[in-house]
Formats: structure tokens, sequence, C-alpha cells
């Protein structure tokens, strides 16, 4: 069950979040939002409560808020195609048939507006109505409730488990490198270095990491004695995991034991923390998102759903912590890609809305045909390629 239900919950949980910002932000600005569906395709299940349908549909990839938008026809294909079986098109305010008939007929509400009933809508509710802070708030509101899932979920992480350290504890020493000359032994705690107190062996890390070709000062306790060792990190090139970038860094050849130690924290200091977390997680997308275009980042090690379920699947067997980190480390790559200036995405909305406001004008229907038609390429390549890099993937494990 935990091969379905894991990916299902990620999935989910990030997808509803995002969909919920823009969802109450339209309603917050007046603007009509007649379905909020999680997945695309046909629905599996469909209700209505007040003047929206709320839908789960068959493909759960994503998830749309149908708004009265003049953009309605153009992108109804991406949110499931015509509804005219079941209920007419949002966007459009022709009459309806006086009585409908079939399965529509139990969602028929002569009080209610299109397309649930024969009213019209009104013109303050159409999105283009509004001005451009209100339709950029409700554009950018996916992305800042993403942003707040990360935070929320970093913040209560380290409230409720505390900060998880590995201890400045040398465990493996490796024969002929920086530490062994130095005279560094199995067992060694690290206490200080160049005079600053240690307590973990990422402190150890960073300082050795900027150091290359320069000697540092250890302050290690050894069998309850304190001695003094200095020791010349060497330089290495080592694969940031992060981005794939390649880049020199000092390395002394040490390894720490394979234990966790915990700092509880106080509120206030998980919010602090959480906050460094997640715009760490912000910043390490953004850097990879660069190294893609930059030529630094390969594409090979971009992975699509068939990843991201298995990743889901193996963080829920290492626990709650792990699982919840892995929602955070997704919500927050979800806002940060939906930004990206592509058509179809959030970002190319907001720069489309801008463009239009500068221009004075909307654009014409087929230049909005092109420009949808192009992002809605650039994200089938990309899927296809992820798709591609999960199936390799599952091959080599398979048969290499």
């Amino acid at each position: 069950m935990l091969i379905w239900l894991a990916p299902l919950v990620v999935f989910g949980l990030v997808v509803f979040v995002h969909e919920l910002g823009h969802f109450l932000a339209a309603k917050a600005m007046g603007v009509y939002a007649p379905r909020f569906s999680i997945g695309f395709g046909p629905a599996l299940w469909r209700r209505r409560w007040g003047e929206t349908e709320y839908v789960l549909a068959l493909l759960p990839l994503g998830g749309y808020v149908r708004m009265a938008s003049n953009q309605d026809q153009a992108t109804a294909f991406l949110e499931g195609g015509s509804e005219e079986r079941d209920v007419p098109e949002v966007g459009g305010n022709a009459a309806p048939p006086a009585v409908p008939s079939g399965e529509g007929e139990r969602d028929w509400d002569p009080n209610a507006m299109k397309p649930f009933g024969p009213k019209p809508i009104p013109d303050h509710r159409w999105f283009e109505s509004k001005p451009l802070i209100a339709r950029l708030f409700i554009l950018i509101a996916g992305v800042t409730m993403n942003v707040i899932l990360a935070l929320a979920i970093d913040i209560g992480t380290l409230a409720v488990y505390g900060r998880p350290y590995i201890p400045a504890v040398v465990d493996s020493v490796f024969p002929g490198r920086p530490a062994d000359r130095a005279g560094l032994q199995r067992g060694d705690s690290i206490v200080a270095i160049d005079g600053a107190p240690v307590t973990e062996w990422q402190q150890l890390l960073d300082r050795v990491t900027v150091s290359p070709g320069r000697t540092i000062t250890l302050e290690i306790v050894r069998g309850g004695e304190r001695r003094t060792l200095s020791v010349q990190p060497e330089e290495r090139e080592v694969q940031n995991q992060l981005t794939g970038r390649h880049q020199r860094v000092g390395r002394i050849g040490a390894g720490p034991r394979n234990e966790q130690g915990r700092e509880p924290m106080t509120f206030a200091q998980a919010v602090v923390g959480g906050w460094y977390s997640t715009w760490e997680k912000a910043g390490g997308i953004v850097d990879i998102v660069r190294g893609i275009f930059a030529g630094d980042v390969s594409t090979s090690q971009l992975g699509g759903p068939i990843a991201i379920a298995e990743v889901s699947v193996q963080a829920a067997k290492f626990g709650l912590e792990t699982f919840l980190s892995l929602i955070a480390l997704l919500s927050i790559n979800v806002a940060v890609l939906n930004m990206l200036p592509v058509p179809i995405l959030d970002g190319g909305q907001i720069l489309l809305n801008v463009l239009e406001t500068a221009k004075g004008s909307a654009f014409s229907a087929r230049t909005r045909e092109y420009i949808l038609r192009a992002g809605l390429l650039a994200i089938a390549l990309l899927f296809a390629l992820v798709m591609f890099n999960d199936i390799k993937g599952i091959v080599q494990r398979i048969f290499l």
C-alpha cells in the first residue's frame, strides 16, 4: 500500500496547497471560480458546494482552478477538455439548453451562474476585469502557498525533532592523506578549529572546504587529554550533489562516525532555522536551473513523476520526519519552477499580464495561442526528458 499511498500524499498535498492558494486569492478578489480540480482529465469524483465544483481527476500530475476568464476556451484542453457533456464551458456565455437532460440534470441550478445555471457571469466577476495588482495577487498566490507549506514543515520538524547534526568525532582516517600525516586518529573528538569552538562535523567540513593548501589548527580530545594538531587540507575536485557542478575544495581524508545528534530548539529558534532551511532549498533549486541553462548541470540528473514516487516511498520508510522533509523540498521546488517565464506556468502568466498592462491592451487571440503553444511545447519536451530519465534509471537498475 505504501508504494501507492506515499506518492499520492506527496503529489496531492503539494498540488492541493498550490491550487488552494489560487482559489482563495480568486475568491478574495471576487473572481468567479466554478471549478477546483486536483488532477487533469476525466473526473473520478465531483461535488458542487456553493458556486464551485470540486473535482478529483484521473491524471494526478497537477491541478487547476477554473476561473471566469476570456482565455478559458484556450486553456480548456489542458484541464480535461470540453465539459459540455456535464456542464457547458465557463467561457461560453451563450444561452444554455432550456431544460438540461441526462447526467448533467442533477447539476443544473436555475438560480446559479453558468455553467451550473442560466444566469450570466457579471462583468465584475471576470479575471480580466480586475486591476493588475489583483490579477498578480491571484497568480502568485499558488507559489506563495507552496513556500508557506515548505516553511511550516521546516519550522515544525525543527521545533518537534530538534536540529540534527553529526558530532565532530573522527571515525576513519585514510592512509597517506593530510589527516593521517597530521596524526589524527579514529575516536578523536575535535573541539576547536583555529581557536573557534566546534561541536559538529559540518563545522569542520566548512572550514576545511575553504582552506585548500592553508594550514589549520585542530584542538582534539583523545583519551580525556586535550591536544593540538596542525593539518594542511589538500585540494580536490568534487561534484556538488545538488547542482551537479564540479568544484575545487579542501579535504583532509577523514570521515565522521555514522551517528546523529539532536539539538533541542525553542520555537523562536525553529522559526529562524526553518526560514534558513527553506531559503537554502530555494537557492539550491535556482542554482540547478541556472546551471542547466548555462550547461554546467546535466539534464540527465532531472527526475520526473516516477523518480519522485520512488523517493516518496523510500522517504516514508525512513520515518515521518524524512517524509515531511521531502514534501517541503518538493513544495519549494514547485514554487521556484512555477515562477519560470513559461506561458502556461504562473511566472509566464504574470509576465503576460504585466506586458499587456504596459501595452495598454490585450494580445490578440492568435498571439495568445502562439504563446500558449510555445509554452506547452516547452513543458511537453521537459516532461518527455524527465520521463526518459526515469525509464532509463529503471532499465539500468534491472539489467545493469
